[in-house]
């Protein structure tokens, strides 16, 4: 079990690694508790600017992907569940809100698939 990022044209490097940490990490590829290289450390070894890590940890830390340990290091969290969790309840949000709009469940749903398809396209 070993990290793995490549960085590819397109879209913007720290999002290419934070959705590749992410992936993995939802796929069990990284498990709980994997510890993640320095910033500087994977940086370093993706040929990136230490900001660019730096802001892709912050935005999985923030989404509940990872956790800081301060000196001890950047591990993979346990709340994969959480993220879950989160998005149920944004799903649920979503649902009371287009049923108050008058939506009917096929435009909710075709929105939504739009929304997903223009958010995973990046």
């Amino acid at each position: 079990m070993t990290l793995s990022i490549q960085i590819h044209d397109g879209a913007p490097p720290y999002e290419q690694v934070r959705a590749q940490i992410s992936e993995q990490a939802r796929s069990g590829a990284l498990p709980v508790g994997y510890r993640l290289p320095t910033v500087r450390a994977l940086a370093e070894s993706l040929g990136l600017a230490a900001n660019t890590v730096a802001k892709a940890y912050r935005a999985l830390e923030t989404d509940g992907v990872i956790e800081t340990r301060g000196r001890n290091g950047t591990f993979v969290a346990a709340a994969g569940s959480a993220a879950e969790r989160e998005a149920a309840t944004a799903a649920q949000a979503y649902a009371e809100r287009v049923r108050r709009l008058g939506l009917d469940e096929d435009a909710a749903l075709a929105a939504v698939r739009d929304a997903l398809r223009a958010a995973y396209a990046r």
